[in-house]
Formats: C-alpha cells, structure tokens, sequence
C-alpha cells in the first residue's frame, strides 16, 4: 500500500535574510500586519522558522486574544 508523505518538501523560512527551515506557515495578510519584513515576491502563504514564528506569535498576540473573544 502506497502512502502519501506530504511533508517531503522542505520549506524555507519567507522573512529577509533568513535561510533557515521553516516550522509554520500563515496567511501573507497576518503576517503583512506585523513588523516582520517579509523576501520580494508574491505570497499567498508565509512560511516562517521558529524564531520568526516566535516574533510573529509575540507582535498578534493581542489581536489573536481579541479574534477568539469574538
């Protein structure tokens, strides 16, 4: 039986001059809100590393508190 390994492909972490392997991956809308300066092109998913994901949870850590209120 065949399975399906969906995780082979390893990303690359989207923020400037980071090359590091990335952990997450967000909307380019979320992460554009934040203060992270994201490599030229054009997105419709960001991929973050973990130190960059750690900054992003820290910057929408608000927003994220008020988006589950609501």
């Amino acid at each position: 039986m065949a399975t399906a390994n969906h995780s082979e492909k390893i990303e690359i972490c989207d923020v400037e001059g980071c090359n590091s392997d990335a952990e997450r991956s967000f909307n380019y809308k979320q992460v554009s809100e934040t203060s992270l300066v994201l490599k030229p092109g054009e997105y419709r998913q960001v991929h973050l590393c973990k130190e960059h994901y750690r900054d992003f949870k820290k910057q929408t850590k608000k927003t994220r508190g008020l988006d589950r209120i609501y």
